[in-house]
């Protein structure tokens, strides 16, 4: 991988970002030299492979531009064209999660929502809590979030998860909530809420299949998979 101070034309060609991928295929890039790739060029003084470097280590890597709003990109240095391409990518990775996630029965595939649910959901700095309804064979009707907190724990009842669950027609449902500290071990209250949720769900006829808690960086936890219920 090329240093990112140096400007991309004065590279061998053999060592350029967008020559690499077509002639080593994307798998051979590394996160910068991809993002470069849809910045396509520079600013004054910093190449594309400088500026993705440091949107990057700005960002906390990939997984900081999947909550990236235009302005925060705009304050990172990037036009709008720059912006609406990064913006683009984010989202077609998003769309081929859900497509994944809707393709397949969430039961058997729970890093598949979960990857999914990151990338819609995951948020620095507040915790989001929502769910994923289903049909009786396990197939995706919709996702929703629920509740926005702050830093402190947002407050949720069972009975109000379950009455949009009913409103959906659902069968079964994924509950989720992120956690902003981006480790995602679930506390002794996550525990206790999972556990009268499922009961509470068993009385209606709303089954939970899962209940994910998503960190930062691609980390979960399946409360199913550590029996909590």
């Amino acid at each position: 991988m090329p240093e990112a101070g140096f400007l991309i034309h004065e590279l061998p060609a053999a060592e350029r970002p967008r020559e690499r991928l077509l002639g080593a295929g994307p798998g051979a890039l590394s996160d910068g030299e991809l993002v470069a790739v849809l910045l396509r060029t520079g600013v004054a003084g910093r190449s594309a492979l400088g500026l993705a470097t440091e949107l990057l280590a700005e960002r906390g890597g990939l997984p900081g531009l999947l909550d990236a709003g235009p302005a925060d990109l705009r304050r990172g240095g990037l036009g709008p064209a720059k912006t609406a391409s990064l913006l683009a990518a984010v989202e077609l990775a998003r769309r081929l999660a859900r497509r994944e996630m809707a393709e397949r029965a969430p039961m058997d595939r729970p890093a598949a929502v979960a990857r999914y649910l990151e990338m819609r959901f995951a948020r620095r700095g507040q915790e989001v809590v929502g769910a994923v309804f289903l049909d009786s064979r396990n197939r995706l009707l919709g996702e929703a979030e629920l509740y926005r907190g702050t830093l402190s724990r947002a407050l949720v009842e069972p009975r109000e998860v379950l009455r949009e669950a009913l409103a959906r027609a659902a069968a079964g449902m994924v509950f989720f909530h992120t956690h902003p500290s981006g480790d995602p071990t679930p506390s002794a209250e996550d525990l206790t809420f999972t556990r009268r949720l499922a009961e509470a769900g068993e009385l209606i006829g709303v089954t939970l299949v899962d209940h994910l808690v998503l960190g930062h960086g691609g980390r979960w936890v399946s409360l199913r998979q550590r029996g909590a219920w």
